[in-house]
């Protein structure tokens, strides 16, 4: 579906070094998963999930497909990239195409890797980043304004436009991004139609030394107190113990990992946060062939869930047969249609994180 998560930050925060890590680790896949590197600064990553293997042996399926997300490493920012700055123009041109933020913030401190602002502090580092992304957005919208102005006294849908601009115009000047706005019920497409970049969903990923992957520090608990103040996300993660494991087999990480106090690598959790932060799920296909996984966003009613694995089964949707993950795993396809847990579901259904499901529909 092309879901796209920016990683962003200041120069040497290490967002290229985690950029390389996600990419490495994918290219590991590649043996079991479908990946592709798009552009250099582009690669797709698998969605790890492990309800998928569960799935697979009840199914029996001979291989399993994951769903995938986009990672896009964007330009280092630099104060006044708002005014074209180093290579500011490149870098909001780059965010203006994801779909969410990943903003990597340095919270650990190495003599030997000189921080841009001359100090280590994320918060700031943070409010620089956004404050770039604010002035970049009222310069726009300013300028689109006036013209506007002008039609909306006699076009009903131009007025309809300069309102929404002047309420993400009054949250600006205020010093506040535009996702801050309280959208009007029913105008919250055309609001994303204005393309602001504080409108984005954000997610701050404090990276840490090795010694503090496992706990954080005191740099990645003030990161974490800003993104709860903001309703936003942040995971803490390691770039250079990433860089480590992306090298290893999947035994050594598992050896690595226990003896570094970690379950999982921090870039699954990176992954996994930038599925939730784009407001996506995952319905799932099971057979012989493959368990594969789709993505979807929260409130997707079945015909249109369908219609991602093809448009023809959105156009022709009849029904689907839908059995929810612990009724499959637990029972299998068969129990579950004799205990009634198969659930005939028709066009009104919204689609639930988890489901399996068979879609009948007419060519």
């Amino acid at each position: 579906m092309g879901f796209k998560c920016g990683i962003v930050g200041l120069p040497n925060v290490g967002k290229s070094t985690l950029f390389n890590a996600l990419t490495k680790t994918a290219a590991a896949q590649a043996a079991n998963y479908p990946f592709c590197t798009i552009e250099p600064n582009t690669g797709e990553v698998a969605v790890p999930d492990p309800r998928m293997a569960k799935i697979a042996a009840q199914a029996k399926s001979a291989q399993i497909v994951p769903t995938r997300l986009t990672f896009v490493d964007i330009a280092g920012l630099v104060r006044g990239a708002s005014k074209g700055e180093g290579l500011g123009n490149q870098f909001l041109a780059n965010i203006r195409e994801v779909d969410a933020i990943a903003h990597v913030l340095r919270c650990f401190e190495d003599g030997d890797i000189t921080h841009v602002e001359g100090r280590v502090d994320p918060v700031a580092d943070a409010d620089t980043v956004e404050t770039e992304l604010m002035l970049a957005d009222l310069d726009s919208l300013e300028r689109r304004v006036v013209p506007l102005r002008k039609r909306a006294q006699n076009d009903k849908e131009a007025k309809e436009q300069v309102e929404l601009m002047d309420l993400a115009l009054a949250a600006l000047r205020e010093g506040r991004p535009a996702r801050t706005v309280a959208v009007p019920k029913g105008a919250e497409q055309a609001f994303e139609m204005l393309n602001l970049l504080t409108a984005k969903p954000v997610l701050y990923v404090c990276n840490v030394e090795e010694a503090s992957a496992a706990t954080g520090n005191r740099f990645s608990e003030a990161v974490f107190a800003k993104a709860k103040a903001e309703g936003a996300k942040a995971v803490v993660i390691s770039a250079a113990i990433e860089a480590e494991i992306a090298q290893l087999s999947d035994e050594e990480q598992a050896e690595f990992l226990e003896t570094i106090g970690l379950e999982e690598p921090g870039l699954d959790r990176l992954i996994r946060a930038g599925y939730d932060l784009l407001g996506l799920i995952t319905y799932f296909t099971a057979g012989p062939k493959e368990t594969r996984a789709w993505t979807i966003t929260k409130g997707t009613k079945a015909p249109q869930a369908a219609g991602v694995i093809h448009t023809d089964f959105e156009r022709g949707f009849i029904r689907a047969q839908t059995i929810a993950y612990e009724d499959y795993v637990t029972l299998g396809e068969v129990k579950a249609k004799e205990l009634g847990k198969a659930r005939d579901e028709g066009k009104e259904y919204v689609v639930q994180d988890g489901d399996v499901m068979l879609f009948k529909f007419n060519t």
